[in-house]
């Protein structure tokens, strides 16, 4: 059972990166994802979130910015971000949990951190020029 996220690195303010998460070991049809991140010496946030049904929630610091979708068929979640900024920057993860992980997209964004039990290893997005 595993999460692998990908696809971080260095854009410039404006500019766009896609985020991937791959899943293996698991039905990911019947869970849902949310993607948190971690600046330096801030606390883990999310960001954003997709539900088994596909309903989707984002953080209010992300709307109209960035996009979660998901591909079951391929096993993988994606997180399309668009018109980043330099307070955009920090460590992307992905993760979800046997119990936490099956509900709505709202109700998965109102838990903590640590309540999601599975976590990807985490990719770096830093935004600057």
């Amino acid at each position: 059972v595993q999460l692998q996220a990908s696809g971080g690195g260095l854009a410039q303010p404006g500019g766009s990166l896609r985020l991937s998460c791959a899943t293996s070991g698991f039905s990911l049809h019947l869970f849902g994802i949310i993607w948190f991140r971690q600046a330096p010496g801030k606390e883990r946030e999310g960001v954003s979130c997709i539900a088994s049904d596909g309903t989707k929630w984002h953080a209010d610091f992300v709307k109209g910015r960035f996009t979660i979708s998901r591909d079951n068929a391929k096993n993988m979640v994606y997180l399309e971000m668009n018109n980043l900024k330099p307070e955009d920057t920090a460590i992307y993860y992905c993760a979800t949990d046997s119990v936490f992980g099956i509900d709505t997209a709202p109700n998965m964004a109102r838990r903590r951190a640590s309540d999601f039990g599975l976590w990807g290893q985490g990719t770096q997005v830093t935004v600057s020029s």
